[in-house]
């Protein structure tokens, strides 16, 4: 059997003394692997007898099972993913460890389960907790003595994410009323004519002392010390701007032959991050610049074609680049992310909401390409640290190309700031 790391021994260890427990670690800090180890050594020990993992889909059908059988190979392990029929086979087998996606969740409050502990990997999906999926699960979960959340992307979005993840592990930690929560910790004030929530004075040291004893923090330093440099490089470019700026004055662009039109400032808002990466929609993909396209062909000429990951926004950047680059594998064709560790692919294109979650991908090459930013930072560095983790044994360049004088330098400025909130949170838990 392999073996952890220090920290991820502490972080088992953590987990195996609490109940109710989070562990908050960086993205590839290994947590599936320190979680593990802690759920054989609960069944060993006769503290739990079966174990239900939630995970998104990508990581629920390819993490979960292969890190099993590397870190408790003594678990049986089943996947309740894919039909209905699947599902129910994983559920009414003698698996210690059942693995199922989030999507199925209002599917399982219908089941009739047999668990008394539970792990949510990528604990900040059920931040939300009017949300469907969230009440569909706490119906489920609640006998279950058990419980524990993973994330690496704690209060990437905000304070007010905080209050649902730390309510589907324990209530007793920040409470029963998100109102209440809010209340508490915030202040209300209107712009236009809605009502927006801001963090009091003091509240982030507030909240972090109060959940600090149910919470795992992995010290900074500690994790990073064991990774390779990341490099992060902004790669200016330019394009004709006069669509662009009719666009973000008036909310219009006239082309010879149609009308792209803007119905609010959120529109707006996506049409220029489109007009930035060198298209915009309007019956369908309308192409008004390749600079962004060219910028990533010059980078992988450049690194002499070394495995690349490059990240795009919109099926027509996709489409665009498979176009282009003809090599490129789509990360959800069949067999790709094999093909991607293994040395196989020299491109390999994806979206971080479909494929930034969970994925090992470190074995399959060291440089990654942003041809648009996600405005969700969690979205972001959970797609850097696809490569940027542990097992990582060379320097990982991020390269992130920004349209100078666009919202592309706006959306990068915003991923900034949320970080620091990140950052700041992990040191009041110190």
């Amino acid at each position: 059997m392999l073996s952890l790391r220090s920290y991820q021994n502490s972080a088992a260890d953590f987990l195996f003394e609490h109940d109710r427990a989070m562990v908050l670690a960086p993205v590839g800090a290994g947590k599936t692997a320190a979680t593990l180890t802690a759920m054989r050594e609960m069944i060993e020990q006769g503290h739990a007898r079966r174990w239900l993992v939630i995970a998104p889909l990508r990581v629920a059908t390819s993490v979960w099972p292969a890190e099993a059988s590397k870190w408790a190979p003594t678990l049986t392990v089943a996947v309740a993913c894919g039909s209905p029929a699947k599902r129910k086979e994983a559920l009414d087998s003698c698996a210690r460890v059942v693995v199922t996606n989030y999507d199925n969740l209002q599917w399982l409050a219908e089941q009739k389960l047999d668990f008394d502990a539970v792990v949510f990997d990528e604990l900040t999906r059920l931040k939300n907790p009017s949300g469907a999926r969230f009440k569909a699960l706490n119906k489920v979960i609640k006998d279950v003595r058990i419980r524990w959340g993973l994330t690496g992307s704690f209060t990437s979005n905000g304070l007010e994410d905080v209050f649902g993840q730390c309510k589907i592990i324990d209530q007793g930690l920040l409470g029963r009323s998100k109102g209440a929560f809010m209340q508490q910790y915030f202040w209300p004030y209107h712009r236009g004519t809605h009502t927006e929530w801001e963090p009091l004075a003091g509240a982030l040291g507030q909240v972090m002392k109060r959940i600090s004893q149910a919470t795992y923090v992995l010290k900074p330093g500690v994790y990073t010390d064991t990774l390779p440099p990341l490099h992060t490089v902004e790669v200016p470019v330019e394009m004709e701007m006069r669509e662009y700026d009719a666009m973000r004055k008036n909310f219009v662009v006239e082309f010879d032959s149609e009308t792209a039109i803007a119905q609010n400032a959120a529109v707006v808002t996506q049409k220029l991050q489109q007009m930035a990466a060198g298209f915009i929609y309007t019956d369908q993909a309308r192409w008004l610049s390749t600079h962004k396209l060219d910028a990533v062909e010059d980078l992988l000429s450049e690194n002499q074609r070394a495995p690349t990951i490059v990240w795009y926004q919109y099926v027509a950047e996709r489409e665009e680049l498979q176009r282009r680059i003809k090599h490129a594998v789509d990360v959800r064709d069949a067999g790709a992310i094999e093909a991607w560790c293994a040395g196989k692919v020299e491109v390999l294109l994806a979206h971080p909401a479909s494929a930034g979650h969970g994925l090992n991908l470190q074995s399959g090459g060291c440089h990654m390409i942003w041809l648009s930013l996600p405005w969700s930072l969690e979205l972001y560095e959970q797609a850097v640290g696809r490569l940027h983790r542990s097992g990582q044994t060379k320097d990982v360049w991020c390269y992130v190309i920004q349209t100078k004088g666009t919202i592309d330098q706006r959306i990068l400025a915003a991923l900034k700031e949320k970080k620091s909130l990140a950052k700041i949170a992990l040191e009041e838990l110190k």
